[in-house]
C-alpha cells in the first residue's frame, strides 16, 4: 500500500537517486496500437478491454524497470483517451508505481486559473495518499494560476515541473520570442519559476518546484541550470527525440540530484526493435539509459 507523501519531494527524490544511482524517468505512454502481441488483442475489443491490457502494459514495464529508474511519468493524455476505465488504469498504474518505491510524476500539463486550477491541484496532489508525487505544470499563465499547486507543495510535501522550454521546434514560436531586454521569453518564465520555488527547497537544498527544459536544446540545459540553481529540471527528449544522455550533463552542476532524465519510447516500446521479451527489453534499455545519463552526469 502506497504511504502518505510526507516529507519534501526533492528530498525523496535526492535520496532514491543516491540510493539507485540513478537520475532516469521512464514515461509510461501506452498506446494500444503499439503493444506487445500478447496484449494488442484484448485492446482491439473496445475501451475498457484496451486499458486492462493497458494496465497490464503499464504494470509490466513497471515490474521491469523498477531497479533501474526513481520514478515513472505517466502522461494522462493516452489514458484519458480510454475514457471511464483509462482513468481507473491511470488512477491504479500510479499507485502501483508508488507501492513499488518509485516517484510518480503525472505528465498533464495542467495550467488555469482560479477554482479551476484549485481543482487540478485536488486531483493529482493532494489526497490520502496523493495520486502523483509530482505534477507537470503550464505556468504561462502567470502566477495566479501556479498558487494552488505551490499550496499543495506546501501542504502535501508534493512537487511540480514548470513547463519552460520544450523540446517540440514549435515551442520556439512563443518560448524564443525575444522580450525587450534581449532575453527570450522562456527565461523570464524560468526566473518566475526560481522565484516561486524559493520558498519550497528542502533539506538537500533542492526546491519543489522544478521545470521541464527539453534535452533536444543542450545550450538551453547550460542557460537554464544557471537560471534555477535549486530547481529538478527534468529533461524529455532523450532517445527518439534524437538527444543523448551527453547533451544533458550541464543540468547536473547543481549535484546529482538536480536533474531527471526522461526517456519514453526508446525503453517502453524497445521490443520493436529486439529479439527480447517486451519485458526484458525494457529493462535493458532501461539499465543502459540509468549507467550513461549517471556516467555524463559526472557524479
Amino acid at each position: 500500500m502506497a504511504t502518505v507523501a510526507t516529507t519534501h519531494f526533492a528530498d525523496r527524490l535526492a535520496d532514491a537517486i543516491e540510493r539507485k544511482r540513478s537520475q532516469l524517468v521512464v514515461g509510461l505512454d501506452p498506446r494500444p496500437d503499439l503493444l506487445p502481441v500478447e496484449l494488442r488483442g484484448e485492446a482491439q475489443l473496445g475501451r475498457e478491454d484496451a486499458a486492462a491490457a493497458c494496465d497490464r502494459f503499464c504494470r509490466g514495464l513497471i515490474d521491469a524497470v523498477g531497479p533501474y529508474v526513481v520514478a515513472v511519468k505517466p502522461q494522462v493524455a493516452f489514458f484519458e483517451a480510454l475514457g471511464a476505465a483509462g482513468i481507473k488504469t491511470f488512477e491504479d498504474v500510479c499507485a502501483y508505481a508508488r507501492a513499488a518505491g518509485l516517484q510518480v510524476i503525472a505528465d498533464a500539463k495542467r495550467g488555469d486559473i482560479g477554482s479551476t486550477a484549485r481543482a487540478y491541484a485536488s486531483a493529482f496532489l493532494e489526497g490520502t495518499p496523493p495520486l502523483a508525487d509530482a505534477l507537470t505544470v503550464n505556468p504561462y499563465l502567470g502566477r495566479d494560476s501556479v498558487e494552488p499547486y505551490l499550496a499543495a507543495c506546501r501542504r502535501h510535501g508534493v512537487g511540480i515541473f514548470c513547463v519552460v522550454k520544450t523540446s517540440n521546434a514549435g515551442g520556439a514560436e512563443v518560448q524564443d520570442l525575444v522580450l525587450s531586454d534581449g532575453r527570450p521569453v522562456w527565461q523570464q518564465v524560468a526566473e518566475l519559476v526560481d522565484e516561486w520555488g524559493q520558498e519550497l527547497t528542502g533539506e538537500r537544498g533542492l526546491s519543489a518546484v522544478g521545470a521541464v527544459i527539453g534535452a533536444t536544446h543542450p545550450r538551453a540545459v547550460g542557460e537554464a541550470r544557471k537560471l534555477l540553481p535549486r530547481s529538478v529540471l527534468l529533461l524529455p527528449g532523450v532517445g527518439a527525440q534524437g538527444a543523448t544522455p551527453g547533451d544533458v550533463a550541464r543540468a547536473f552542476t547543481s549535484g546529482p540530484a538536480s536533474a531527471l532524465v526522461n526517456v519514453s519510447r526508446d525503453v517502453i516500446y524497445a521490443f520493436r526493435g529486439s529479439e527480447m521479451d517486451w519485458r526484458s527489453a525494457a529493462a535493458a534499455e532501461a539499465s543502459r539509459y540509468a549507467r550513461e545519463v549517471w556516467a555524463a552526469a559526472g557524479w
